[in-house]
């Protein structure tokens, strides 16, 4: 493979675009997604691309999420940094949802955080039995960007709530059971689907299908009805007590995890999605996260988690406030808050 972190080209009438960056998992940096723009800004108005194939090199993921450790190096300082790369990334993941082409995306392997971001809004999202997808942000005093706000809370019933604020981790069969991706193919036909894709560049959903199998039995079906009814709360204090009063094995399990992530982010993240649930449009729920991502990057807990989880690994964050209750309504107005005129996000023109 070129050392190029992202390769681009137009084969067979459809537009390649291969995550190139396999020691770091795929984790996207500010040039890897300006060249992914470019070339979709490209290939938009071409009438001889007719659809575009995202995939990766290598077998160990797709991609992991955004490069962390530069946005909290930014975050310490002015965030000028992260502010600049989630423009970027936003402004990609806003195209994406609008393109006018089929967007086929083979997720073939972990898919977290800003590789969700490139992969949700793609109108064909293929799974495989590598497949490992989860929003794990509340682990690091962050919260489920990428256009989480708009996708989580469109999942059936409470799922996305539940997904998000526990960071939990979703293999293929219950991923295509609700909706994340659309077909389950196995890793052994991934090439032979390429390769299809190829032949037919104007017709992905057709060949998708064909080569779809059935994924299995979804584990976490028989807890949808406990989501659904423990989770549908607009507090996090709400949500905590009913899995406490619940007291089953599940329930308590859930709770336990909970009581791990940063409180300041439960709280945040609650917020954004029944926000997000509401918004007209996939640009407000960008705007909303972008004014979030560049407050929340200069957090102590986005600081702290980065460094338990990324930096030392000791995986021991000192969330501050500890509780629940020392993260105030004014507190999350805040970070909430529109941005000076002239400092909004806004999608590509």
């Amino acid at each position: 493979m070129s050392e190029s972190e992202v390769l681009t080209r137009v084969e067979s009438g459809v537009g390649r675009i291969t995550l190139n960056r396999p020691k770091a998992l795929h984790a996207l940096n500010r040039a890897m997604c300006e060249a992914m723009t470019e070339a979709l800004l490209a290939w938009r108005e071409d009438d001889g691309v007719h659809s575009v194939l995202i995939d990766h090199a290598g077998e160990r993921g797709f991609c992991a999420g955004g490069d962390i450790r530069m946005i909290a190096e930014s975050g310490a300082g002015d965030a000028s940094e992260a502010k600049a790369f989630f423009k970027v990334e936003y402004r990609l993941n806003h195209l994406m949802f609008e393109y006018p082409k089929p967007i086929t995306a083979i997720v073939d392997g972990i898919v977290m955080g800003g590789g969700v971001g490139i992969s949700e809004p793609a109108d064909i999202r293929i799974a495989t039995e590598r497949t490992t997808y989860a929003m794990p942000e509340t682990g690091i005093g962050l919260f489920p960007d990428v256009g989480g706000g708009w996708f989580l809370p469109r999942l059936p019933s409470q799922t996305g709530v539940w997904l998000a604020l526990t960071g939990a981790r979703l293999k293929a069969a219950d991923t295509v059971a609700l909706g994340i991706h659309t077909h389950f193919v196995p890793a052994e036909r991934v090439e032979a689907l390429k390769a299809a894709l190829l032949a037919h560049p104007a017709n992905p959903h057709a060949v998708a299908a064909s080569f779809a199998e059935v994924a299995g039995p979804a584990p976490t079906a028989e807890h949808h009805e406990a989501i659904d009814r423990l989770f549908a709360f607009d507090t996090v204090e709400d949500i905590f007590a009913a899995l406490e009063a619940d007291g089953s094995d599940w329930a308590l399990a859930q709770l336990a995890t909970l009581k791990t992530k940063s409180p300041q982010s439960l709280k945040v993240t609650l917020r954004q999605l029944r926000l997000g649930a509401s918004h007209e449009s996939f640009a407000d729920n960008m705007a909303l996260e972008y004014r979030l991502g560049g407050r929340v990057v200069r957090t102590h807990d986005f600081q702290e988690g980065v460094r338990a989880v990324v930096v030392d690994k000791d995986n021991t964050p000192n969330w501050s406030p500890a509780d629940l209750s020392g993260i105030s309504e004014a507190e999350l107005d805040r970070l909430f808050a529109p941005l000076p005129a002239g400092q909004e996000w806004t999608p590509l023109d």
